[in-house]
C-alpha cells in the first residue's frame, strides 16, 4: 500500500485553519457607481477548480430562487455547480470573481417560468391591476393551459409546464481600482416530467422527452435575451452564455444534466451554434448502467464492495456510488459506505484499509471520493484528485 497521508483533525479546526489562511493574502477593490464601495477578493483559492468571490458575499437580485424552483435536493447542487464549469470554458478562475446575477431579479424570473396567459387571462389582469397603475408584461414561457372543453388532465398532457427556473451567474475581471463585469451565464431548468394534479386533485405526471424538452429550450434563450436587454441595458455589450439542464425525476437518486450551450457575443441579439454537452449521472448499482453498458465500471465498484467485505467478516458491507460521466467516460465517483463500528479504532483500521483499496480498484484518471459512515454521522472522507499519486485522508473527531 501506498503512503497515505492521515490526519486527524476536528472539522472545527480545518474551517477555520482554511479562514485563517484567506484572511492573510486579500486584495481590496472599488466597485465602481455612484457611492463608492470596496470590496475584498480573497488572493487564496482552495482550488483552481473554483471560483473566488468577494467579501461581503453578493448573492445577486433573486438569491434562494433557485431553491423554490427545483425540488431535487441533487438538481438544486448540480445545476449551480454544472453551471460554473460551464463559465470557464469562457471565464478563467485565475481572472474572474463570481457575484450573484443582478440582471434578471426574482419578480421577472418567476413572470417568465409562468404559463403565458391567455387573452382573456391577461386582459382581466389588467383591469384588475389598472387601478394600481401596476403592468404585468405577460411574458411567461411556459405554454397556456387552454381554454377548450377537454379534461384538465388532458390540457396538461398537451401543454406541460417545460422550465420551472432560471439562474443568472455574473463574473467579473479587476480592473484597476474596480471590478468590472466581464460576462454573464445564465442556466434555464427544464423538467423531464410535468408534474400535476387533475380534476379531482389526484397527482398525475407526463414524461417529456429530451427532443422536445431541447427544442422547447433553444425557443426560450431569445425571450431571455430580449428580457434581459430590456431590464439591464449593459448586457448587450457582455459576452452570455446560455446553458440548458435537464432535471431528473423526484424520485431519482443521482441528479440532472446540462445538454446544451450557446455563446452570445457581445452587442449581438440572437442566439445560434448550440454546443451538445455529454455528461450523465449514473448510480451503482443500478439497472440503468447495466443498461447503458457501463459494465466495466459496475464490476469495478462490485469487486471493490467484495475486497471491503474482507476486513469485516461476516458482517454485510454496502456501498452506494454516483458517477459522473463526460464525453463517455467516467470521470468522478462519490462512493459512500456505511459501517456499524465499535470503537475508533476500527474507523481508523478500515478507513486506512479502504484509501489503499481507493488507489487498486480505481484508475488515477477518474477523481474517487468516499465517504465512512456510521449510523450516526459520517466518520472518514477519501479524497483522491484525477492524477494524484496519494488520497487524502480525514477522520472526523
Amino acid at each position: 500500500m501506498k503512503k497515505i497521508a492521515l490526519a486527524v483533525l476536528s472539522l472545527g479546526l480545518l474551517v477555520s485553519g482554511c479562514s485563517a489562511g484567506a484572511d492573510k493574502d486579500e486584495k481590496v477593490v472599488e466597485k465602481s457607481g455612484k457611492a463608492k464601495e470596496q470590496a475584498i477578493v480573497p488572493n487564496y483559492s482552495i482550488s483552481d477548480e473554483y471560483y473566488k468571490t468577494t467579501i461581503p458575499f453578493e448573492g445577486g437580485n433573486a438569491r434562494g430562487l433557485v431553491v423554490q424552483g427545483v425540488s431535487n435536493r441533487l438538481d438544486i447542487d448540480e445545476f449551480e455547480t454544472g453551471l460554473m464549469r460551464i463559465a470557464k470554458e469562457s471565464f478563467s478562475t485565475k481572472d474572474n470573481v463570481f457575484k450573484g446575477g443582478k440582471s434578471l431579479t426574482t419578480q421577472y424570473i418567476q413572470m417568465l417560468v409562468k404559463r403565458k396567459r391567455t387573452d382573456a387571462e391577461q386582459k382581466e389582469l389588467e383591469d384588475t391591476l389598472k387601478k394600481d397603475a401596476v403592468k404585468f408584461p405577460n411574458i411567461g414561457l411556459n405554454p397556456a393551459l387552454g381554454t377548450g372543453s377537454e379534461s384538465l388532465e388532458v390540457k396538461n398532457k398537451k401543454n406541460p409546464i417545460y422550465i420551472s427556473n432560471i439562474l443568472e451567474h455574473d463574473y467579473y475581471v479587476n480592473k484597476g481600482e474596480k471590478d468590472e463585469r466581464s460576462g454573464i451565464v445564465v442556466g434555464l431548468a427544464m423538467n423531464s416530467v410535468h408534474y400535476y394534479e387533475e380534476e379531482h386533485g389526484y397527482p398525475r405526471e407526463a414524461a417529456i422527452s429530451n427532443e422536445k424538452m431541447l427544442a422547447e429550450g433553444k425557443k426560450m434563450v431569445p425571450e431571455i435575451l430580449k428580457v434581459m436587454h430590456q431590464q439591464d441595458p449593459e448586457t448587450k455589450n457582455l459576452p452570455i452564455t446560455f446553458a440548458i439542464y435537464r432535471q431528473a425525476p423526484k424520485s431519482s437518486l443521482v441528479p440532472g444534466n446540462f445538454v446544451s450551450y450557446a455563446n452570445v457575443e457581445k452587442g449581438s441579439e440572437t442566439v445560434e451554434d448550440w454546443k451538445q454537452i455529454n455528461e450523465k449521472y449514473y448510480l451503482f448499482p443500478s439497472e440503468q448502467a447495466k443498461t447503458d453498458n457501463k459494465r466495466e465500471d459496475l464490476a469495478r465498484v462490485s469487486n471493490f464492495k467484495a475486497k471491503l467485505s474482507d476486513y469485516f467478516q461476516g458482517d454485510y458491507t454496502a456501498v452506494i456510488g454516483t458517477g459522473m460521466y463526460r464525453d463517455d467516460e467516467l470521470r468522478e465517483i462519490k462512493l459512500d459506505i456505511p459501517v456499524q463500528f465499535n470503537g475508533k479504532a476500527e474507523i481508523i483500521g478500515f478507513t486506512q484499509y479502504v484509501a489503499g483499496l481507493v488507489m487498486e480498484y480505481f484508475p488515477n484518471y477518474m477523481k474517487v471520493q468516499v465517504t465512512i459512515k456510521s449510523v450516526e454521522r459520517p466518520e472518514a472522507i477519501i479524497i483522491r484528485e484525477a492524477k494524484q499519486d496519494e488520497p487524502y485522508v480525514k477522520i472526523l473527531d
